[in-house]
């Protein structure tokens, strides 16, 4: 990959549960401010908080460019409701949405539901690869121009332009069609964090981006080769595949003397919980650049240690830093996420291609 190849940027708005709207709404403009791709804001049925998909539909009439991508679980769910849930959210952001999938592991997370045990790890992310493949279908079964509304025959839409998905998984059967019309990207960005390898299957068959847990730039490549290839090996183009390093960042003690971890200068460690970076700004860019250019991801998804303060570093420090040395753009390049990824809107499997009748 060549360090020309346009760096992607992303960072999360989470932290500890918070009940006020303004809070993300604030954080979500400053990553907007900093040129972002797209803010995360995790989720889960562990932990108690405000549901990320309604927070990131209140955050996008507040905010006109960067990327939305709450965590959607798809255990427990309904994937029509998953479906219409993100498409909804696509179109309230005028195409700046995403979803990050992810599954329900423990039996306190079953028991809130009641339906059925706790499952595999492998069973889990079979489901989630269904729930990915069956949205896809949904938001494909409106054509783009299925809508007529035509005032004096009374119609709203033309039935001929709407297709049955006839989906049956393991645990599901989705007849279809959706209840919404097809998104403005066609599909809303898929992210899969690939953390093992049954997550690394589903993000290599239906990710638009994945996020990997590296702890020197040499892991970080080899993970991205692995994850290209087998893409590759579904018939995907691994051109279409963006790759992040996932790092959690604290900004909070400035420039250090490097600790002993992952990399020459600038240095990170690295644990149980993924790769950590502790120190100051300009090291970050450093890091970032470094990992970049050697071809080993196509952007970092950073994780602020502190919310407020550390997001706010990094857009004025380590952001400011990059675009300075033309490392990383200063404004989107378009109005939706996919355009910010640099991937193309997707075909509508169900449309008759072009020039066929």
């Amino acid at each position: 990959m060549s360090a020309t190849r346009p760096l992607h940027l992303a960072a999360e708005i989470g932290g500890p549960p918070r009940y006020d709207a303004a809070w993300y709404v604030e954080l979500a403009q400053l990553a907007e401010r900093g040129a972002l791709d797209f803010v995360t804001l995790q989720d889960s049925f562990a932990r108690p908080g405000l549901d990320a998909l309604a927070v990131l539909s209140r955050v996008a009439p507040a905010t006109e460019r960067v990327g939305l991508v709450p965590t959607v679980t798809t255990t427990h769910t309904e994937p029509f409701h998953v479906s219409a849930a993100v498409a909804t959210l696509d179109w309230v952001s005028r195409g700046r949405a995403g979803w990050l999938v992810d599954v329900s592991a423990t039996p306190a997370e079953a028991r809130l539901f009641g339906r059925r045990p706790a499952a595999s790890a492998a069973a889990l992310w079979q489901e989630a690869r269904e729930v990915a493949e069956v949205s896809a279908r949904l938001w494909d079964s409106w054509e783009d121009d299925a809508e007529i509304r035509e005032v004096a025959t009374g119609r709203f839409v033309d039935r001929d332009k709407l297709h049955h998905v006839d989906f049956e998984g393991a645990t599901f059967t989705v007849r279809g069609p959706s209840i919404v019309p097809r998104p403005p990207q066609g599909h809303p960005v898929t992210v899969v964090a690939a953390t093992d390898g049954h997550s690394r299957e589903t993000a290599a068959r239906h990710a638009d981006v994945v996020l990997v847990r590296a702890g020197r730039a040499e892991e970080a490549g080899a993970l991205r080769e692995k994850l290209r290839s087998r893409a590759a090996e579904h018939g995907r183009d691994p051109d279409t595949l963006r790759v992040l390093a996932a790092l959690t960042v604290d900004l909070g003690d400035g420039e250090r003397p490097l600790e002993p971890g992952l990399d020459s200068a600038p240095r990170t460690t690295a644990g149980a919980g993924g790769a950590h970076y502790r120190g100051g700004p300009v090291d970050l860019a450093e890091l970032i650049a470094g990992w970049h250019g050697a071809g080993a991801v196509d952007g970092f998804h950073l994780t602020p240690a502190e919310p407020w303060r550390d997001l706010e570093r990094l857009v004025n420090g380590t952001v400011a830093l990059l675009q300075h040395r033309s490392r990383f753009r200063t404004f989107h390049p378009g109005g939706t996420l996919r355009e910010h990824l640099g991937l193309g809107r997707p075909a509508n499997r169900y449309a008759p291609a072009a020039g066929t009748s």
